[in-house]
């Protein structure tokens, strides 16, 4: 009985090591080109009522509840949402607009978890183009570190990115010809 206890407080230790030692801060990262210019680009993004037009997660859960609040573009514009078990609920506001430049969000998920992110959307000019970047950086609490030993946010979140991106690149695009 008392090698069994031990080995189990030997693989208990080593977890909480490993935990421990995980990173505790996480960034997914992705970008593309939009063949419009940042001007153009921009207020798809900074005007929350047009992201239906191109973000991934209104395709998972089209029924879903959204909310406005604030201005309809620019800092402190908001929605929130209520949707299916696979967009949850929270709150998305913007907290810095620098128009063709920068916009960066506060991204409060409120089920089925809590936590509380920055994404940003940077926007740079590049040879007739616009470089589009979105990022999303948040603390890895506890439960995090442990769910990424199981789950690689990344590549989760990562491909949501890539095709919000690649629609965004769609609407914009389509948008600057008209």
């Amino acid at each position: 009985m008392l090698p069994v206890l031990f080995a189990l407080a030997l693989v208990g230790i080593l977890f909480i090591v490993v935990i421990a030692g995980r990173p505790d801060e996480f960034t997914v990262m992705r970008f593309t080109k939009i063949a419009a210019a940042p001007e153009k680009v921009f207020p798809h993004v900074n005007e929350l009522k047009k992201w239906d037009a191109w973000s991934p997660w209104a395709k998972i859960d089209p029924n879903c509840k959204m909310t406005y609040g604030g201005p309809p573009a620019g800092v402190d514009a908001s929605y929130s949402w209520v949707g299916n078990n696979k967009v949850g609920a929270g709150r998305l506001t913007v907290t810095e607009s620098l128009p063709g430049n920068l916009i960066r969000l506060r991204l409060e998920f409120l089920k089925p978890f809590k936590a509380t992110n920055t994404a940003e959307f940077k926007f740079t000019p590049e040879g007739g183009q616009t470089f589009v970047t979105w990022s999303m950086t948040g603390k890895n609490n506890f439960f995090f570190k442990v769910f990424g030993l199981f789950m690689d946010c990344d590549s989760m979140v990562g491909k949501d990115f890539e095709k919000g991106l690649a629609s965004l690149k769609s609407v914009a695009e389509t948008a600057a010809k008209q």
